[in-house]
């Protein structure tokens, strides 16, 4: 593209942004943060429970627990070091997974989550907060606990999906078609919420 070109792109396009930032590719990132065998057999094998739970083959109920959003990775180790004790002396009666969400729709303005924000103070430093959740994900599977989290953008399952049991579309989004077409390629189960009024029927179409 030439120069010119380029100033009467300019004219047009990207008026309402202020910044860009360039992203760690997912690539690059999975390969500074690996998985071992030992960690994968575990995310395979809660994702076949929960598809055993979810299909009516195993009779336990799903029961995923954790924090409404993570901000503080310390606080969140040691909630799923004090869980994993309970999920296993409840494992015959039910599936406990930790809820370990990055980030925060919103329906007005706020804090967006951890990978969108991680400082909390509009800095947005979003490859920090990748580095954050994919470690994060990483130690609660090491200690041996299924995590679920909710997916907002399309791009976040390349940087930590392969560390996930379970996946949310949330409120906001299960009507969005993006969120449908990217639910059909997620590895693992999904499941859909109900509207933000309450409306069941929303999830059920989804």
């Amino acid at each position: 593209m030439s120069e010119q070109q380029t100033e009467e792109l300019q004219r047009v396009s990207d008026l309402r942004v202020s910044s860009v930032q360039p992203l760690i590719r997912p690539s690059e990132l999975l390969e500074a943060m690996p998985v071992n065998a030992q960690v994968y057999d575990h995310v395979i094998r809660a994702r076949q429970a929960i598809h055993q739970i979810l299909s009516g083959e195993d009779q336990r109920p799903l029961v995923i627990v954790g924090p409404c959003s993570i901000h503080d990775p310390e606080a969140a180790m040691a909630y799923a070091q004090r869980l994993k004790p309970v999920a296993e002396s409840l494992s015959d009666r039910m599936m406990i997974v930790m809820r370990v969400y990055f980030e925060k729709p919103r329906t007005t303005i706020g804090w967006k989550g951890l990978i969108n924000d991680p400082e909390m103070n509009g800095s947005f430093d979003m490859a920090t907060g990748l580095r954050l959740a994919r470690q994060l994900l990483l130690d609660i599977n090491q200690l041996g606990l299924a995590t679920a989290s909710e997916i907002l953008e399309p791009f976040t399952p390349q940087y930590i999906g392969d560390l996930l049991a379970w996946v949310a579309i949330g409120a906001r989004t299960t009507e969005s078609q993006t969120h449908r077409q990217m639910a059909s390629g997620l590895s693992t189960p999904v499941g859909f919420k109900n509207s933000t009024d309450g409306n069941t029927r929303v999830a059920i179409d989804a």
